[in-house]
Protein backbone atom coordinates (compact mmCIF):
# COMPACT_ATOMS: atom_id res chain seq x y z
CA UNK A 1 0.00 0.00 0.00
CA UNK A 2 1.37 3.48 -0.60
CA UNK A 3 1.13 6.30 1.31
CA UNK A 4 1.29 10.82 0.56
CA UNK A 5 0.91 13.32 2.52
CA UNK A 6 -1.34 16.25 1.99
CA UNK A 7 -0.64 19.45 3.02
CA UNK A 8 -3.63 21.28 4.18
CA UNK A 9 -6.41 20.36 6.30
CA UNK A 10 -9.79 22.61 4.64
CA UNK A 11 -11.81 22.00 1.89
CA UNK A 12 -8.95 21.89 -0.88
CA UNK A 13 -7.09 19.68 0.52
CA UNK A 14 -9.75 17.26 1.88
CA UNK A 15 -11.18 17.51 -1.67
CA UNK A 16 -7.67 16.56 -2.97
CA UNK A 17 -7.58 13.85 -0.63
CA UNK A 18 -10.93 12.12 -1.89
CA UNK A 19 -9.86 12.53 -5.57
CA UNK A 20 -6.29 10.55 -4.97
CA UNK A 21 -7.37 7.83 -2.65
CA UNK A 22 -10.56 6.94 -4.99
CA UNK A 23 -8.97 7.30 -8.18
CA UNK A 24 -5.73 4.92 -6.84
CA UNK A 25 -6.82 1.91 -5.37
CA UNK A 26 -4.69 1.16 -2.29
CA UNK A 27 -3.36 5.02 -1.83
CA UNK A 28 -3.60 5.68 1.85
CA UNK A 29 -3.04 9.31 3.24
CA UNK A 30 -0.54 9.03 5.74
CA UNK A 31 -1.07 12.67 7.27
CA UNK A 32 -2.58 15.76 6.39
CA UNK A 33 0.22 18.55 7.51
CA UNK A 34 -0.33 22.18 8.95
CA UNK A 35 1.86 25.03 9.42
CA UNK A 36 -0.57 27.18 11.42
CA UNK A 37 -2.85 27.36 14.72
CA UNK A 38 -5.95 28.22 12.94
CA UNK A 39 -8.91 26.08 13.41
CA UNK A 40 -7.93 22.74 11.92
CA UNK A 41 -9.39 19.33 13.07
CA UNK A 42 -7.64 17.05 14.65
CA UNK A 43 -8.39 14.47 12.20
CA UNK A 44 -10.44 14.31 9.00
CA UNK A 45 -11.90 10.74 8.18
CA UNK A 46 -9.25 8.83 10.68
CA UNK A 47 -6.55 10.33 9.10
CA UNK A 48 -4.26 12.27 11.43
CA UNK A 49 -3.91 16.40 10.98
CA UNK A 50 -0.31 16.93 12.27
CA UNK A 51 1.23 20.73 12.80
CA UNK A 52 4.94 20.96 11.51
CA UNK A 53 7.46 22.88 12.07
CA UNK A 54 11.14 22.81 11.91
CA UNK A 55 11.60 20.24 13.84
CA UNK A 56 9.24 17.90 12.44
CA UNK A 57 10.37 14.25 11.50
CA UNK A 58 8.26 13.01 8.17
CA UNK A 59 9.04 10.20 6.04
CA UNK A 60 11.33 12.21 3.38
CA UNK A 61 10.17 9.45 0.62
CA UNK A 62 6.58 10.39 0.36
CA UNK A 63 4.98 12.63 -1.72
CA UNK A 64 3.62 15.76 -0.18
CA UNK A 65 0.49 17.18 -2.42
CA UNK A 66 -0.21 21.32 -1.51
CA UNK A 67 -3.83 21.51 -1.70
CA UNK A 68 -4.06 24.72 -0.46
CA UNK A 69 -4.63 28.18 -2.04
CA UNK A 70 -1.84 29.22 -4.98
CA UNK A 71 -0.53 31.94 -3.60
CA UNK A 72 0.54 29.89 -0.63
CA UNK A 73 2.19 27.67 -2.28
CA UNK A 74 5.78 28.88 -3.12
CA UNK A 75 6.32 29.26 1.19
CA UNK A 76 5.12 25.26 2.03
CA UNK A 77 7.47 24.51 -0.93
CA UNK A 78 10.03 26.45 0.75
CA UNK A 79 9.13 24.89 4.27
CA UNK A 80 9.00 21.47 3.04
CA UNK A 81 12.32 21.19 1.26
CA UNK A 82 13.85 22.24 5.13
CA UNK A 83 12.24 19.39 6.13
CA UNK A 84 13.78 17.37 3.56
CA UNK A 85 10.96 16.26 1.18
CA UNK A 86 11.67 15.85 -2.11
CA UNK A 87 8.27 15.12 -3.76
CA UNK A 88 6.18 17.97 -3.71
CA UNK A 89 3.59 18.42 -6.04
CA UNK A 90 1.33 21.64 -5.57
CA UNK A 91 -2.34 20.98 -6.55
CA UNK A 92 -2.18 23.86 -9.50
CA UNK A 93 -5.80 24.97 -11.12
CA UNK A 94 -4.51 22.57 -14.17
CA UNK A 95 -3.88 19.59 -11.84
CA UNK A 96 -7.23 20.25 -9.74
CA UNK A 97 -8.64 20.47 -13.14
CA UNK A 98 -7.35 16.57 -13.96
CA UNK A 99 -8.11 15.32 -10.78
CA UNK A 100 -11.65 16.81 -10.94
CA UNK A 101 -12.29 15.50 -14.16
CA UNK A 102 -11.05 11.66 -13.70
CA UNK A 103 -12.72 11.69 -10.37
CA UNK A 104 -16.05 12.65 -12.05
CA UNK A 105 -15.79 9.59 -14.91
CA UNK A 106 -14.89 7.36 -11.60
CA UNK A 107 -18.18 8.87 -10.16
CA UNK A 108 -20.41 8.42 -12.64
CA UNK A 109 -19.49 5.13 -13.79
CA UNK A 110 -19.52 3.66 -10.60
CA UNK A 111 -23.04 5.21 -9.91
CA UNK A 112 -24.41 4.36 -13.95
CA UNK A 113 -24.75 7.73 -15.10
CA UNK A 114 -23.87 9.30 -17.69
CA UNK A 115 -21.51 12.05 -17.40
CA UNK A 116 -21.47 14.62 -20.38
CA UNK A 117 -18.88 17.40 -21.10
CA UNK A 118 -18.01 19.67 -23.67
CA UNK A 119 -14.79 18.76 -24.94
CA UNK A 120 -12.05 20.20 -27.46
CA UNK A 121 -13.20 22.86 -27.61
CA UNK A 122 -29.05 31.42 -32.91
CA UNK A 123 -27.38 34.98 -30.73
CA UNK A 124 -25.59 34.52 -27.94
CA UNK A 125 -23.77 36.24 -25.36
CA UNK A 126 -21.20 35.60 -22.40
CA UNK A 127 -20.63 38.53 -19.94
CA UNK A 128 -17.65 38.75 -17.71
CA UNK A 129 -18.00 40.16 -14.22
CA UNK A 130 -15.79 43.32 -13.31
CA UNK A 131 -15.86 45.17 -10.09
CA UNK A 132 -14.16 48.61 -9.92
CA UNK A 133 -12.70 46.65 -6.44
CA UNK A 134 -10.87 43.80 -9.05
CA UNK A 135 -7.02 43.48 -8.41
CA UNK A 136 -5.18 43.81 -11.60
CA UNK A 137 -4.42 40.66 -13.46
CA UNK A 138 -0.98 39.93 -13.78
CA UNK A 139 -1.18 39.08 -17.23
CA UNK A 140 -3.35 40.33 -19.58
CA UNK A 141 -6.25 38.60 -21.21
CA UNK A 142 -8.07 39.09 -24.43
CA UNK A 143 -11.50 38.07 -24.36
CA UNK A 144 -13.33 36.41 -27.52
CA UNK A 145 -15.60 38.15 -29.66
CA UNK A 146 -18.59 36.89 -27.91
CA UNK A 147 -17.99 37.69 -24.66
CA UNK A 148 -18.79 41.10 -23.31
CA UNK A 149 -17.62 42.67 -19.74
CA UNK A 150 -20.67 43.96 -17.35
CA UNK A 151 -19.45 46.27 -14.21
CA UNK A 152 -21.19 44.99 -11.38
CA UNK A 153 -21.78 47.27 -8.36
CA UNK A 154 -21.63 50.24 -10.68
CA UNK A 155 -24.53 51.49 -8.51
CA UNK A 156 -21.82 51.59 -5.54
CA UNK A 157 -19.42 53.41 -6.96
CA UNK A 158 -18.50 56.38 -9.55
CA UNK A 159 -16.03 54.90 -11.33
CA UNK A 160 -16.56 53.15 -14.71
CA UNK A 161 -14.86 50.44 -15.69
CA UNK A 162 -17.12 48.75 -18.43
CA UNK A 163 -19.19 49.81 -21.25
CA UNK A 164 -21.81 47.76 -19.71
CA UNK A 165 -23.24 48.37 -16.09
CA UNK A 166 -25.25 46.41 -13.80
CA UNK A 167 -27.48 49.68 -12.68
CA UNK A 168 -29.05 50.14 -15.90
CA UNK A 169 -32.59 48.60 -16.79
CA UNK A 170 -34.16 46.15 -13.59
CA UNK A 171 -31.46 45.93 -11.73
CA UNK A 172 -30.52 45.01 -8.03
CA UNK A 173 -27.20 46.43 -8.63
CA UNK A 174 -27.02 48.29 -4.65
CA UNK A 175 -26.93 44.10 -3.43
CA UNK A 176 -23.69 43.67 -4.50
CA UNK A 177 -22.13 43.45 -1.76
CA UNK A 178 -24.02 40.43 -0.30
CA UNK A 179 -25.09 39.25 -3.79
CA UNK A 180 -21.84 39.83 -6.03
CA UNK A 181 -22.19 38.12 -9.13
CA UNK A 182 -25.90 37.68 -8.41
CA UNK A 183 -26.12 41.35 -9.61
CA UNK A 184 -24.68 40.35 -12.78
CA UNK A 185 -27.18 37.44 -13.09
CA UNK A 186 -30.33 39.60 -12.13
CA UNK A 187 -29.37 41.89 -14.56
CA UNK A 188 -28.66 39.04 -17.72
CA UNK A 189 -32.20 37.43 -16.64
CA UNK A 190 -34.04 40.88 -16.80
CA UNK A 191 -32.19 43.11 -19.41
CA UNK A 192 -30.25 40.58 -21.96
CA UNK A 193 -32.07 39.88 -25.53
CA UNK A 194 -30.18 36.67 -26.78
CA UNK A 195 -30.73 33.44 -27.13
CA UNK A 196 -28.10 32.31 -25.30
CA UNK A 197 -26.51 34.08 -22.21
CA UNK A 198 -23.97 33.13 -20.36
CA UNK A 199 -21.75 34.37 -16.85
CA UNK A 200 -18.18 34.32 -16.39
CA UNK A 201 -15.95 36.35 -14.04
CA UNK A 202 -12.76 38.38 -15.06
CA UNK A 203 -10.15 35.85 -13.46
CA UNK A 204 -12.69 32.50 -14.33
CA UNK A 205 -13.44 31.47 -18.07
CA UNK A 206 -15.02 28.15 -19.78
CA UNK A 207 -12.65 26.44 -21.70
CA UNK A 208 -14.73 26.03 -24.59
CA UNK A 209 -14.64 24.83 -28.73
CA UNK A 210 -14.70 27.31 -31.12
CA UNK A 211 -17.77 26.25 -32.53
CA UNK A 212 -19.51 26.31 -29.26
CA UNK A 213 -22.48 27.34 -30.05
CA UNK A 214 -22.91 25.55 -32.73
CA UNK A 215 -22.84 22.74 -30.76
CA UNK A 216 -25.39 23.91 -28.66
CA UNK A 217 -27.78 23.96 -31.46
CA UNK A 218 -27.08 21.07 -33.21
CA UNK A 219 -26.50 18.87 -29.61
CA UNK A 220 -29.90 19.97 -28.29
CA UNK A 221 -27.39 21.78 -25.15
CA UNK A 222 -29.84 24.02 -22.98
CA UNK A 223 -27.22 24.49 -20.17
CA UNK A 224 -23.62 24.37 -19.55
CA UNK A 225 -22.38 24.50 -15.57
CA UNK A 226 -18.51 24.72 -14.81
CA UNK A 227 -17.56 20.81 -14.32
CA UNK A 228 -18.84 19.83 -10.86
CA UNK A 229 -16.17 20.35 -7.61
CA UNK A 230 -16.03 17.27 -4.69
CA UNK A 231 -16.87 18.45 -1.14
CA UNK A 232 -17.19 17.01 2.27
CA UNK A 233 -18.59 15.77 4.29
CA UNK A 234 -21.99 16.89 1.85
CA UNK A 235 -22.92 19.91 0.46
CA UNK A 236 -24.93 20.99 3.11
CA UNK A 237 -22.78 19.89 6.31
CA UNK A 238 -19.78 21.76 3.75
CA UNK A 239 -21.84 24.86 4.08
CA UNK A 240 -22.44 25.17 7.50
CA UNK A 241 -18.58 24.29 8.41
CA UNK A 242 -17.59 26.98 6.46
CA UNK A 243 -20.48 29.38 6.60
CA UNK A 244 -23.21 30.28 8.63
CA UNK A 245 -25.11 27.33 9.64
CA UNK A 246 -28.52 29.03 10.28
CA UNK A 247 -28.13 30.68 6.82
CA UNK A 248 -28.55 27.21 5.11
CA UNK A 249 -31.38 26.07 7.51
CA UNK A 250 -33.14 29.17 6.88
CA UNK A 251 -32.55 28.29 3.07
CA UNK A 252 -34.23 24.99 3.33
CA UNK A 253 -36.78 25.75 5.44
CA UNK A 254 -37.56 28.91 2.73
CA UNK A 255 -37.22 25.95 0.13
CA UNK A 256 -39.69 23.78 1.52
CA UNK A 257 -42.44 26.65 2.10
CA UNK A 258 -42.03 27.90 -1.93
CA UNK A 259 -41.15 23.99 -3.28
CA UNK A 260 -42.82 21.87 -0.82
CA UNK A 261 -42.67 18.89 -3.47
CA UNK A 262 -38.54 19.54 -4.31
CA UNK A 263 -37.91 19.62 -0.54
CA UNK A 264 -37.31 16.15 -0.15
CA UNK A 265 -35.32 15.87 -3.17
CA UNK A 266 -32.84 18.79 -2.30
CA UNK A 267 -32.27 16.80 1.33
CA UNK A 268 -30.79 14.38 -0.32
CA UNK A 269 -28.82 16.19 -2.82
CA UNK A 270 -27.05 18.33 -0.48
CA UNK A 271 -26.32 15.18 1.12
CA UNK A 272 -24.06 14.20 -1.49
CA UNK A 273 -21.32 16.03 -2.61
CA UNK A 274 -20.66 17.42 -6.09
CA UNK A 275 -21.64 21.01 -7.07
CA UNK A 276 -21.37 22.94 -9.78
CA UNK A 277 -18.91 26.08 -8.33
CA UNK A 278 -18.52 30.31 -9.10
CA UNK A 279 -22.57 30.67 -10.72
CA UNK A 280 -21.08 30.72 -13.70
CA UNK A 281 -23.15 29.21 -16.52
CA UNK A 282 -23.85 29.24 -20.29
CA UNK A 283 -27.77 29.16 -21.04
CA UNK A 284 -31.06 29.12 -23.45
CA UNK A 285 -32.71 32.32 -22.36
CA UNK A 286 -35.63 30.08 -21.33
CA UNK A 287 -34.03 28.08 -19.20
CA UNK A 288 -32.06 31.05 -17.34
CA UNK A 289 -35.92 32.29 -17.07
CA UNK A 290 -37.06 29.37 -15.19
CA UNK A 291 -34.23 28.70 -12.56
CA UNK A 292 -33.93 32.45 -11.68
CA UNK A 293 -37.97 32.57 -11.30
CA UNK A 294 -37.50 29.73 -8.81
CA UNK A 295 -33.92 30.89 -7.38
CA UNK A 296 -34.76 34.44 -6.83
CA UNK A 297 -37.46 33.87 -4.19
CA UNK A 298 -35.48 31.80 -1.80
CA UNK A 299 -32.21 33.82 -2.40
CA UNK A 300 -34.43 36.67 -1.41
CA UNK A 301 -35.86 35.53 1.52
CA UNK A 302 -32.91 34.76 2.76
CA UNK A 303 -31.18 38.08 2.66
CA UNK A 304 -34.44 39.61 4.27
CA UNK A 305 -34.13 37.28 6.83
CA UNK A 306 -30.40 37.32 7.63
CA UNK A 307 -29.52 40.90 6.83
CA UNK A 308 -25.81 41.95 6.44
CA UNK A 309 -22.95 40.73 7.84
CA UNK A 310 -19.69 42.70 9.41
CA UNK A 311 -17.79 40.42 7.88
CA UNK A 312 -17.17 40.61 4.32
CA UNK A 313 -16.58 37.14 3.31
CA UNK A 314 -19.61 35.62 5.53
CA UNK A 315 -21.56 38.68 4.01
CA UNK A 316 -21.51 37.01 0.71
CA UNK A 317 -23.90 34.24 1.57
CA UNK A 318 -26.44 34.67 -0.77
CA UNK A 319 -23.93 34.26 -3.60
CA UNK A 320 -22.34 30.71 -1.91
CA UNK A 321 -26.58 29.78 -1.25
CA UNK A 322 -26.93 30.02 -5.00
CA UNK A 323 -24.41 27.91 -6.03
CA UNK A 324 -25.52 24.79 -4.78
CA UNK A 325 -29.06 25.90 -5.85
CA UNK A 326 -28.23 26.16 -9.17
CA UNK A 327 -26.69 23.46 -8.84
CA UNK A 328 -29.78 21.37 -7.49
CA UNK A 329 -32.45 22.83 -10.13
CA UNK A 330 -30.40 21.71 -12.69
CA UNK A 331 -30.32 18.37 -11.33
CA UNK A 332 -33.88 18.07 -10.31
CA UNK A 333 -34.50 18.99 -13.89
CA UNK A 334 -32.54 16.89 -15.63
CA UNK A 335 -35.28 15.30 -17.44
CA UNK A 336 -36.46 19.39 -18.94
CA UNK A 337 -33.01 20.42 -19.50
CA UNK A 338 -29.95 18.83 -21.38
CA UNK A 339 -27.28 19.94 -19.23
CA UNK A 340 -23.30 19.25 -19.92
CA UNK A 341 -20.13 20.55 -18.26
CA UNK A 342 -17.02 22.21 -19.11
CA UNK A 343 -13.65 23.09 -17.69
CA UNK A 344 -12.82 26.42 -16.67
CA UNK A 345 -9.13 28.27 -16.30
CA UNK A 346 -8.42 30.39 -13.65
CA UNK A 347 -5.90 33.55 -14.08
CA UNK A 348 -3.73 35.05 -11.63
Amino acid sequence: MSKIYIFGAHSRAQTTGVYLTKLNAGLEIAAYLVDNDESNPSEIGGVPVLHIDGNAVLDAELPVYIGTRGSYHDKIKGLLKSLGMKRIIPVTPELDMQFRNDYLRWYYGETGQEFHKLEGYSSACIYVVKSALDKPLKHEYELAEDRVEIQVGAALSDRRIAALCDDTGHHISDKNRQFCELTALYWIWKNAAEDIVGLEHYRRHFLLPDNWKEKMVSERIDVILPTPLYVGPSLAGNYKDRHVAADWEFMMRTLQLLYPEEYEAAERFFEGNLYSPCNMFIMRKEALNALCTWMFPIIFACADHAGERENTYQNRYPGFLAERLMSFFFVEHRNTYRVIYADKNFLE
